[in-house]
């Protein structure tokens, strides 16, 4: 594997790579399905077969996502 390529364990930077790619597309109103499919569309993704993604790898992204969109964590006040 390269290492310029996103994997699931990559949260915060595919939270970037997100908002970068979908500048419309807000992150609060995503089905965790969507959230995988984007996700797995991103060009420097490459799912690893010894990363699992569950609910919690996904929650962790779109939680991200949305920090970086709104600023809305525990700093932002």
């Amino acid at each position: 594997m390269q290492p310029d390529r996103l994997t699931w364990t990559d949260i915060d930077q595919i939270a970037e790579a997100l908002d970068e790619a979908h500048p419309d597309t807000e992150p609060l109103s995503l089905r965790a399905s969507t959230l995988k499919k984007l996700v797995e569309q991103l060009p420097d993704f490459e799912a690893d077969p010894r990363d699992t993604v569950n609910e919690q790898v996904l929650q962790a992204i779109q939680s991200a996502w949305i920090e970086l969109r709104h600023g809305t964590g525990p700093d932002s006040t």
